[in-house]
Formats: C-alpha cells, sequence, structure tokens
C-alpha cells in the first residue's frame, strides 16, 4: 500500500515559521512534521509515500534527500505552479498510485497514535470506496454521519450552512474530520471536479451514491499543528 502525504499549503496560520520555511518541516522535539508523518506510515508497513510541493519546495525535496526518505522511498508531485488544494493535489498525484487498491492519505500537519491499521481494516470490511477518519471534538465545520457511519452531508456550526442544501440533519451525528482518508483506486476515476478544489467537496458531492464511511478514533491522541502555540503543546505528547 502507498501513502500520500500533502505538504504544499502556505501554512499561513504558522507565522512566522512559514514566512521562510514550509509547514511541514515545523520541528517537533528536532524531528520535522513531515520525518514524523514518514515514521507514522512505516510503523504500518507503508514505505511508498507521494509528498506534494508547492510552498518553499527547495527545502523539502532537499530534506528529504538529505535523509534518503527517512527510510522511506519518497516520490514528488509537483505543484511549485499553482496549489491545487487537497482534491486537485490527489487528482494530479494519481498517476503515481496506478495498480494500487487502497492508497492513505494524510496532512502534513496532523500528528496521531491513532491506530491506523485498525481504520485500514474496516475500509477493507465495509468496502468503502473512503473511509475518514473522525472523532468527537470540537471545531466549526463537521461531517454529518448516519447511524450507519455513512457520510451523509457537512455543516459549518457558526453560519448554520449544510451541504448538500436542504438535507434533513435529523438524526445523524457530528464528527470532526481528522486529515486521514483511506480510499480505493477506483475513487480517482469519480473525481469529476478539475484545478483547485477540495477532498470534502469530492466527498460531499459522491456521498448519496457511494459508500463513504468515517472511522471514529475518538479517545487517540490527534493534534493539528497549525498554530504556533500547537507545536509547542506537540513537544510535549510526541517524543
Amino acid at each position: 500500500m502507498k501513502a500520500m502525504i500533502f505538504a504544499a499549503g502556505l501554512g499561513s496560520r504558522l507565522k512566522p515559521w512559514t514566512d521562510k520555511h514550509p509547514k511541514a518541516l515545523a520541528l517537533v522535539n528536532g524531528k520535522s512534521l513531515l520525518e514524523r508523518n514518514i515514521l507514522y506510515l512505516q510503523q504500518y508497513g507503508i514505505k511508498e509515500v507521494v509528498v506534494n510541493v508547492h510552498h518553499f519546495a527547495s527545502q523539502i525535496i532537499e530534506a528529504i534527500e538529505t535523509n534518503n526518505g527517512w527510510g522511506s522511498s519518497i516520490t514528488i508531485s509537483d505543484e511549485t505552479d499553482e496549489v491545487l488544494e487537497t482534491g486537485g493535489g490527489l487528482k494530479k498525484a494519481a498517476p503515481f498510485f496506478k495498480g494500487e487498491e487502497q492508497v492513505v492519505i494524510m496532512n502534513a500537519d496532523i500528528l496521531t497514535n491513532m491506530q491506523l491499521d485498525q481504520m485500514i481494516q474496516q475500509h477493507k470490511q465495509t468496502n468503502a470506496l473512503a473511509t475518514l477518519a473522525v472523532s468527537q471534538r470540537t471545531t466549526s465545520r463537521y461531517f454529518l454521519f448516519g447511524t450507519d457511519s455513512k457520510l451523509k452531508g457537512w455543516k459549518h456550526e457558526g453560519t448554520g450552512e449544510v451541504k448538500p442544501a436542504g438535507l434533513d440533519t435529523s438524526g445523524l451525528h457530528s464528527r470532526a474530520f481528522s486529515g486521514i482518508h483511506v480510499v480505493q483506486q477506483t475513487l480517482f476515476a469519480k473525481i469529476k471536479q478539475e484545478g483547485k478544489f477540495s477532498m470534502v467537496d469530492v466527498y460531499l458531492d459522491l456521498c448519496a451514491t457511494e459508500d463513504i464511511y468515517g472511522f471514529d478514533h475518538t479517545g487517540a491522541l490527534l493534534l493539528d499543528v497549525g498554530k504556533p502555540e500547537s507545536l509547542t503543546k506537540a513537544a510535549s505528547l510526541f517524543f
């Protein structure tokens, strides 16, 4: 199985570090976020990884080359001309995954001790098109799931916006997305969007006709290292 790590983002919340560096190379106890996630994937036998790059791309490429991929085989998906967000980034990288039945996807700024093998096992057992790591935690945007854990929609708590519009949310439960997915190869052909777009929009377009499940990992350690203060918190949790 192969994986993709999204490392192309501008990391505007992590200024001033990202004024001169890519977010993926921010350090936690001497190891970059990218290295930590490469090593995290290795725990589950995943050693072939695609990393997309845009913001200070050369620094990421240099770090990978200098460290021999931290023991993994890493392929670069170059987005230096335009950052494509998660959906566009995955679509651009799709040729790298030819022949793979499943692909693991994760954001470079997520640190977790979630049992990825359990998520992959659930994904295979349900024969889902995609499985999304989610948990019970406070955020402004939630995925909405039925009692069968299938994705039904999305809600923004601040504005009250619901997608798809007019969705009856009664009986649905809210979970926060953790930025980790397991997807089938067949997903790539179903992505109709072009250019720059989010995987969230892809899932919301497909959930009415496809089996997209949540994997609830509530209780596992998860930290979105998006702000300078979260780097300090990460240093107390990840060694």
